[in-house]
Protein backbone atom coordinates (compact mmCIF):
# COMPACT_ATOMS: atom_id res chain seq x y z
CA UNK A 1 0.00 0.00 0.00
CA UNK A 2 1.52 3.31 -0.93
CA UNK A 3 1.02 6.16 2.29
CA UNK A 4 -2.32 7.76 0.59
CA UNK A 5 -3.96 4.22 0.66
CA UNK A 6 -2.69 3.61 4.49
CA UNK A 7 -3.77 7.31 5.14
CA UNK A 8 -7.38 6.55 3.43
CA UNK A 9 -8.26 2.98 5.91
CA UNK A 10 -7.40 4.69 8.48
CA UNK A 11 -10.70 5.31 10.35
CA UNK A 12 -10.65 3.12 13.43
CA UNK A 13 -12.67 0.20 11.97
CA UNK A 14 -12.88 -2.96 12.89
CA UNK A 15 -12.66 -5.64 9.72
CA UNK A 16 -12.80 -9.42 9.99
CA UNK A 17 -10.61 -10.41 7.51
CA UNK A 18 -10.34 -14.12 8.48
CA UNK A 19 -12.73 -16.52 10.70
CA UNK A 20 -10.06 -15.82 13.22
CA UNK A 21 -8.85 -12.37 12.54
CA UNK A 22 -10.23 -8.66 12.98
CA UNK A 23 -8.18 -5.56 12.30
CA UNK A 24 -7.98 -1.88 11.93
CA UNK A 25 -6.31 0.75 11.03
CA UNK A 26 -6.13 3.36 14.01
CA UNK A 27 -7.24 6.90 13.63
CA UNK A 28 -4.64 9.92 13.57
CA UNK A 29 -4.06 13.46 12.64
CA UNK A 30 -0.56 13.06 11.93
CA UNK A 31 1.48 11.38 9.33
CA UNK A 32 3.77 9.84 11.57
CA UNK A 33 2.62 7.11 14.22
CA UNK A 34 5.15 4.82 15.84
CA UNK A 35 5.68 2.56 18.78
CA UNK A 36 1.95 1.60 19.98
CA UNK A 37 1.38 0.23 23.93
CA UNK A 38 -1.65 -1.65 24.62
CA UNK A 39 -3.56 -1.93 27.94
CA UNK A 40 -7.02 -2.96 29.14
CA UNK A 41 -8.54 -0.01 31.43
CA UNK A 42 -10.63 -0.44 34.59
CA UNK A 43 -14.19 0.13 32.73
CA UNK A 44 -12.81 -2.77 30.02
CA UNK A 45 -11.56 -0.58 26.92
CA UNK A 46 -8.83 -1.40 25.10
CA UNK A 47 -6.45 1.35 25.08
CA UNK A 48 -3.75 2.13 22.45
CA UNK A 49 -1.11 4.65 22.82
CA UNK A 50 2.07 5.77 20.63
CA UNK A 51 4.00 8.48 19.25
CA UNK A 52 2.78 10.86 16.47
CA UNK A 53 4.32 13.78 14.76
CA UNK A 54 5.91 14.58 11.57
CA UNK A 55 9.13 12.92 11.99
CA UNK A 56 11.10 10.52 15.40
CA UNK A 57 13.11 13.14 16.88
CA UNK A 58 11.19 16.27 16.20
CA UNK A 59 9.98 18.58 18.74
CA UNK A 60 6.07 17.89 17.38
CA UNK A 61 6.21 14.06 18.18
CA UNK A 62 3.73 13.53 21.10
CA UNK A 63 1.84 10.81 22.68
CA UNK A 64 -1.46 9.33 21.52
CA UNK A 65 -3.88 7.90 22.50
CA UNK A 66 -7.33 6.13 21.33
CA UNK A 67 -9.57 3.26 22.89
CA UNK A 68 -12.10 0.42 22.09
CA UNK A 69 -14.82 0.11 24.29
CA UNK A 70 -16.06 -3.16 25.55
CA UNK A 71 -18.41 -4.83 22.39
CA UNK A 72 -17.71 -1.72 19.85
CA UNK A 73 -16.14 -2.51 16.14
CA UNK A 74 -14.76 0.98 15.70
CA UNK A 75 -11.69 2.57 17.62
CA UNK A 76 -12.42 6.13 18.99
CA UNK A 77 -10.98 9.39 17.36
CA UNK A 78 -7.41 9.59 18.39
CA UNK A 79 -6.69 12.53 21.54
CA UNK A 80 -3.15 13.57 22.38
CA UNK A 81 -2.13 13.43 25.64
CA UNK A 82 1.40 14.94 25.74
CA UNK A 83 2.44 18.77 25.20
CA UNK A 84 6.15 19.59 25.55
CA UNK A 85 6.62 21.67 22.49
CA UNK A 86 10.19 21.66 23.00
CA UNK A 87 11.16 17.87 23.74
CA UNK A 88 10.15 14.71 21.38
CA UNK A 89 7.52 12.42 23.66
CA UNK A 90 7.88 8.87 22.97
CA UNK A 91 7.55 5.25 24.34
CA UNK A 92 4.46 5.55 26.00
CA UNK A 93 3.35 2.93 28.68
CA UNK A 94 0.25 2.80 30.33
CA UNK A 95 0.07 1.30 33.91
CA UNK A 96 -2.77 0.79 35.88
CA UNK A 97 -2.10 1.85 39.66
CA UNK A 98 -3.30 -0.80 42.06
CA UNK A 99 -5.70 1.70 43.61
CA UNK A 100 -7.77 2.00 39.74
CA UNK A 101 -5.87 5.00 39.21
CA UNK A 102 -4.43 5.00 35.32
CA UNK A 103 -1.02 6.06 34.62
CA UNK A 104 0.68 7.30 31.50
CA UNK A 105 4.29 7.03 31.45
CA UNK A 106 6.93 7.56 28.46
CA UNK A 107 10.23 9.85 27.33
CA UNK A 108 11.21 13.09 26.63
CA UNK A 109 14.28 14.03 24.62
CA UNK A 110 15.31 16.78 22.53
CA UNK A 111 16.22 16.06 18.95
CA UNK A 112 17.81 13.20 18.62
CA UNK A 113 19.64 13.19 21.54
CA UNK A 114 18.12 9.82 23.72
CA UNK A 115 20.86 10.49 25.93
CA UNK A 116 19.19 13.64 27.22
CA UNK A 117 15.80 11.71 27.91
CA UNK A 118 13.75 12.22 30.69
CA UNK A 119 10.89 9.86 31.50
CA UNK A 120 8.17 11.74 32.77
CA UNK A 121 4.27 10.27 34.22
CA UNK A 122 0.84 12.30 34.33
CA UNK A 123 -2.48 10.40 35.25
CA UNK A 124 -5.10 9.42 32.56
CA UNK A 125 -8.79 9.88 32.95
CA UNK A 126 -11.66 8.31 31.24
CA UNK A 127 -15.09 10.08 31.66
CA UNK A 128 -18.18 9.09 29.35
CA UNK A 129 -16.15 7.36 27.24
CA UNK A 130 -13.68 10.68 26.49
CA UNK A 131 -10.22 9.99 27.82
CA UNK A 132 -7.85 13.22 29.32
CA UNK A 133 -4.09 13.46 30.84
CA UNK A 134 -3.15 15.46 33.75
CA UNK A 135 0.33 17.50 33.97
CA UNK A 136 3.43 15.35 33.82
CA UNK A 137 6.06 15.31 36.74
CA UNK A 138 9.56 13.83 35.93
CA UNK A 139 10.18 10.74 37.48
CA UNK A 140 13.80 11.57 38.74
CA UNK A 141 15.79 9.39 36.98
CA UNK A 142 18.99 10.04 35.27
CA UNK A 143 19.32 11.65 31.69
CA UNK A 144 19.58 9.08 29.18
CA UNK A 145 16.80 6.58 30.62
CA UNK A 146 14.17 4.83 28.65
CA UNK A 147 11.52 3.13 28.67
CA UNK A 148 9.15 0.50 26.54
CA UNK A 149 7.64 -2.05 28.71
CA UNK A 150 5.06 -2.08 31.36
CA UNK A 151 5.74 -2.18 35.46
CA UNK A 152 5.40 -5.49 37.08
CA UNK A 153 4.40 -6.17 40.68
CA UNK A 154 7.19 -7.44 42.94
CA UNK A 155 5.77 -10.36 45.64
CA UNK A 156 5.90 -7.48 48.48
CA UNK A 157 4.30 -5.15 46.40
CA UNK A 158 7.18 -2.92 45.04
CA UNK A 159 6.52 -1.91 41.61
CA UNK A 160 9.18 -2.96 38.70
CA UNK A 161 9.55 -0.52 35.97
CA UNK A 162 12.15 -1.92 33.14
CA UNK A 163 14.60 0.51 31.52
CA UNK A 164 17.78 0.88 29.35
CA UNK A 165 20.16 3.49 29.94
CA UNK A 166 21.70 5.74 26.90
CA UNK A 167 24.91 6.31 29.10
CA UNK A 168 25.86 10.01 27.67
CA UNK A 169 29.43 10.23 26.96
CA UNK A 170 30.54 13.80 27.62
CA UNK A 171 30.76 15.80 24.65
CA UNK A 172 30.02 12.81 22.04
CA UNK A 173 26.92 12.12 20.35
CA UNK A 174 24.14 9.29 21.14
CA UNK A 175 24.83 7.12 18.85
CA UNK A 176 23.60 3.50 20.84
CA UNK A 177 26.81 2.16 22.08
CA UNK A 178 26.89 2.40 25.53
CA UNK A 179 23.29 1.11 25.96
CA UNK A 180 23.04 -1.04 29.09
CA UNK A 181 19.23 -2.21 30.50
CA UNK A 182 17.98 -1.79 34.56
CA UNK A 183 14.97 -1.93 36.77
CA UNK A 184 13.50 1.28 38.38
CA UNK A 185 11.80 -0.38 41.86
CA UNK A 186 9.35 1.25 43.73
CA UNK A 187 8.04 0.13 47.12
CA UNK A 188 5.66 4.02 47.25
CA UNK A 189 3.65 3.52 44.33
CA UNK A 190 5.82 5.83 42.00
CA UNK A 191 6.77 7.98 44.47
CA UNK A 192 10.75 7.38 44.56
CA UNK A 193 12.85 5.07 42.83
CA UNK A 194 15.97 3.28 43.47
CA UNK A 195 17.85 1.42 40.05
CA UNK A 196 19.14 -1.54 40.19
CA UNK A 197 21.75 -2.86 36.97
CA UNK A 198 21.35 -5.91 34.27
CA UNK A 199 24.91 -6.91 34.89
CA UNK A 200 26.63 -7.69 31.27
CA UNK A 201 24.19 -6.52 29.26
CA UNK A 202 25.89 -4.09 27.04
CA UNK A 203 23.41 -3.56 24.30
CA UNK A 204 20.57 -4.97 25.49
CA UNK A 205 17.78 -2.43 25.68
CA UNK A 206 13.66 -2.79 26.18
CA UNK A 207 14.03 -4.99 28.88
CA UNK A 208 10.54 -6.79 29.00
CA UNK A 209 9.71 -8.80 32.64
CA UNK A 210 7.60 -12.00 32.71
CA UNK A 211 6.46 -13.18 35.66
CA UNK A 212 6.58 -17.23 35.78
CA UNK A 213 6.09 -19.51 38.67
CA UNK A 214 6.84 -18.80 42.50
CA UNK A 215 9.58 -16.68 42.22
CA UNK A 216 10.83 -17.00 38.62
CA UNK A 217 11.01 -14.28 36.38
CA UNK A 218 12.58 -14.15 33.07
CA UNK A 219 13.00 -10.56 31.09
CA UNK A 220 13.78 -10.78 27.22
CA UNK A 221 15.61 -8.29 25.16
CA UNK A 222 15.99 -5.92 21.86
CA UNK A 223 19.59 -6.30 20.87
CA UNK A 224 21.71 -2.71 19.31
CA UNK A 225 24.12 -6.00 17.63
CA UNK A 226 21.05 -7.14 15.75
CA UNK A 227 21.92 -10.58 16.28
CA UNK A 228 19.10 -12.02 19.07
CA UNK A 229 16.49 -12.01 21.32
CA UNK A 230 18.45 -12.14 24.63
CA UNK A 231 16.82 -13.58 27.62
CA UNK A 232 17.95 -13.13 31.65
CA UNK A 233 16.60 -14.28 34.80
CA UNK A 234 15.58 -13.65 38.01
CA UNK A 235 14.74 -16.52 41.29
CA UNK A 236 14.24 -14.03 43.60
CA UNK A 237 10.74 -12.16 42.66
CA UNK A 238 12.85 -10.13 40.32
CA UNK A 239 15.67 -8.36 43.01
CA UNK A 240 18.32 -9.64 41.26
CA UNK A 241 18.94 -10.44 37.60
CA UNK A 242 21.15 -13.28 35.78
CA UNK A 243 23.69 -11.53 32.79
CA UNK A 244 21.44 -12.00 29.26
CA UNK A 245 22.20 -14.56 26.92
CA UNK A 246 20.98 -15.40 23.45
CA UNK A 247 17.84 -17.41 22.73
CA UNK A 248 17.03 -18.96 19.48
CA UNK A 249 14.74 -16.09 18.14
CA UNK A 250 17.25 -13.69 15.74
CA UNK A 251 16.63 -9.99 16.66
CA UNK A 252 17.46 -6.98 13.81
CA UNK A 253 17.65 -4.14 16.32
CA UNK A 254 14.08 -3.58 16.78
CA UNK A 255 11.27 -3.79 19.71
CA UNK A 256 9.85 -6.51 20.80
CA UNK A 257 7.09 -7.99 23.07
CA UNK A 258 6.37 -10.68 25.75
CA UNK A 259 3.76 -12.32 27.26
CA UNK A 260 3.39 -15.36 29.77
CA UNK A 261 -0.10 -16.86 27.96
CA UNK A 262 -3.08 -18.23 30.20
CA UNK A 263 -1.66 -21.85 28.90
CA UNK A 264 1.80 -21.16 30.65
CA UNK A 265 3.57 -20.68 27.89
CA UNK A 266 5.70 -17.65 26.61
CA UNK A 267 4.85 -15.76 23.63
CA UNK A 268 7.58 -13.46 21.95
CA UNK A 269 5.87 -11.20 19.06
CA UNK A 270 8.90 -9.66 17.22
CA UNK A 271 10.86 -9.21 14.09
CA UNK A 272 12.80 -12.98 13.77
CA UNK A 273 15.25 -11.72 11.01
CA UNK A 274 19.28 -10.44 12.42
CA UNK A 275 21.99 -8.61 10.55
CA UNK A 276 23.09 -11.84 9.55
CA UNK A 277 20.36 -12.58 6.97
CA UNK A 278 20.45 -9.03 5.55
CA UNK A 279 23.14 -6.12 4.05
CA UNK A 280 21.00 -3.23 4.60
CA UNK A 281 22.15 -0.47 7.08
CA UNK A 282 21.82 2.84 7.90
CA UNK A 283 23.96 5.05 9.63
CA UNK A 284 22.13 5.70 12.87
CA UNK A 285 18.50 5.88 13.81
CA UNK A 286 18.24 9.79 13.53
CA UNK A 287 20.23 10.70 10.59
CA UNK A 288 17.41 11.90 8.73
CA UNK A 289 16.60 14.87 10.88
CA UNK A 290 18.78 17.65 9.27
CA UNK A 291 19.86 18.91 12.70
CA UNK A 292 23.62 20.69 13.25
CA UNK A 293 25.26 18.62 15.43
CA UNK A 294 29.37 18.78 15.36
CA UNK A 295 29.92 16.50 17.98
CA UNK A 296 31.99 13.57 17.17
CA UNK A 297 29.98 9.82 17.68
CA UNK A 298 30.37 8.34 21.67
CA UNK A 299 33.51 5.78 21.11
CA UNK A 300 33.93 2.89 22.67
CA UNK A 301 31.30 0.02 23.87
CA UNK A 302 28.98 -2.06 21.42
CA UNK A 303 28.44 -1.54 17.71
CA UNK A 304 25.11 -0.60 16.92
CA UNK A 305 23.27 -1.73 13.59
CA UNK A 306 20.76 0.21 12.08
CA UNK A 307 18.60 -1.00 9.18
CA UNK A 308 18.61 -4.29 8.97
CA UNK A 309 14.33 -5.45 7.86
CA UNK A 310 11.71 -4.81 10.01
CA UNK A 311 9.40 -8.09 9.33
CA UNK A 312 8.17 -10.11 9.05
CA UNK A 313 6.34 -9.52 12.13
CA UNK A 314 5.91 -13.50 13.79
CA UNK A 315 4.93 -14.53 17.12
CA UNK A 316 6.88 -16.92 18.43
CA UNK A 317 5.76 -19.62 21.32
CA UNK A 318 7.41 -21.51 23.78
CA UNK A 319 6.91 -24.33 26.12
CA UNK A 320 9.99 -24.29 28.22
CA UNK A 321 10.05 -20.85 29.90
CA UNK A 322 11.65 -18.56 27.02
CA UNK A 323 14.75 -20.61 26.19
CA UNK A 324 13.66 -21.81 23.06
CA UNK A 325 10.89 -20.87 20.80
CA UNK A 326 9.39 -23.74 18.18
CA UNK A 327 6.54 -22.61 17.50
CA UNK A 328 6.43 -19.53 15.22
CA UNK A 329 3.22 -17.72 13.25
CA UNK A 330 3.95 -15.15 10.74
CA UNK A 331 1.04 -12.12 11.64
CA UNK A 332 2.11 -10.02 9.25
CA UNK A 333 4.47 -9.59 6.32
CA UNK A 334 6.00 -7.38 3.98
CA UNK A 335 9.54 -6.09 2.84
CA UNK A 336 10.28 -4.52 6.14
CA UNK A 337 12.36 -1.43 4.78
CA UNK A 338 13.69 0.31 7.04
CA UNK A 339 16.15 2.48 5.58
CA UNK A 340 14.22 5.57 5.98
CA UNK A 341 12.01 6.80 8.79
CA UNK A 342 10.31 9.12 6.50
CA UNK A 343 6.09 8.11 6.46
CA UNK A 344 5.28 9.85 3.20
CA UNK A 345 7.71 8.86 0.39
CA UNK A 346 6.32 5.38 0.08
CA UNK A 347 9.88 3.83 1.48
CA UNK A 348 9.27 2.60 4.74
CA UNK A 349 7.38 -0.96 5.46
CA UNK A 350 8.64 -1.91 8.47
CA UNK A 351 5.94 -3.84 10.89
CA UNK A 352 7.47 -3.28 13.87
CA UNK A 353 7.27 -2.45 17.55
CA UNK A 354 4.58 -4.47 18.48
CA UNK A 355 2.76 -4.78 21.71
CA UNK A 356 0.82 -7.50 22.64
CA UNK A 357 -2.12 -8.64 25.05
CA UNK A 358 -4.34 -11.52 25.87
CA UNK A 359 -7.63 -11.19 27.30
CA UNK A 360 -9.81 -13.37 29.71
CA UNK A 361 -11.22 -15.20 26.56
CA UNK A 362 -7.84 -16.18 25.50
CA UNK A 363 -8.01 -13.72 22.38
CA UNK A 364 -4.82 -12.02 21.48
CA UNK A 365 -4.57 -8.48 21.01
CA UNK A 366 -1.85 -6.86 18.70
CA UNK A 367 -0.38 -3.41 17.73
CA UNK A 368 1.97 -2.67 15.62
CA UNK A 369 3.48 0.18 13.54
CA UNK A 370 2.49 0.16 9.65
CA UNK A 371 5.20 1.33 7.58
CA UNK A 372 5.44 4.59 10.18
CA UNK A 373 2.22 6.00 8.04
CA UNK A 374 -0.35 3.73 10.76
CA UNK A 375 -0.77 1.77 13.95
CA UNK A 376 -2.54 -1.41 12.95
CA UNK A 377 -4.49 -3.35 15.42
CA UNK A 378 -4.98 -7.10 15.12
CA UNK A 379 -7.41 -9.27 16.85
CA UNK A 380 -6.42 -13.34 16.77
CA UNK A 381 -9.10 -15.53 18.36
CA UNK A 382 -8.66 -18.10 21.01
CA UNK A 383 -6.70 -20.91 19.29
CA UNK A 384 -4.81 -19.13 16.04
CA UNK A 385 -1.52 -19.79 17.83
CA UNK A 386 -2.03 -23.85 17.35
CA UNK A 387 -3.96 -23.24 13.97
CA UNK A 388 -7.16 -23.82 15.37
CA UNK A 389 -9.87 -20.87 15.15
CA UNK A 390 -12.31 -21.15 18.54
Amino acid sequence: MTPDEIGRRMDGHLARTEVDREEAFLHSPKIHNHAPFLAFLPDGSLACAWFAGTLEGKSDISIHLSTLAPGSSTWSETVQVSDDPERSEQNPMIFVRPDGGVSLFHTAQPSGNQDESRVRERPLTLENGKIASGPAHDLGLAAGTFIRATIVRRDDGAWMLPLFLCNPRPGARWTGTHDTAAVAISSDEGANWSVIDVPQSHGCVHMTIVPLDGNEMVAFYRRRQADFVYRSTSRDGGRSWTAPEATDVPNNNSSIAAVRLADGRVALLCNPVSSATSSDRRESLYDELGEEDHRPNAEGGIKPIWGVPRAPLTLCVSTDGGRTFPLRRVVEDGFGTCLSNNSLDGRNHELSYPALLEDGEGSLHIAFTFHRRAIKYVRLAKGWIDGDPK
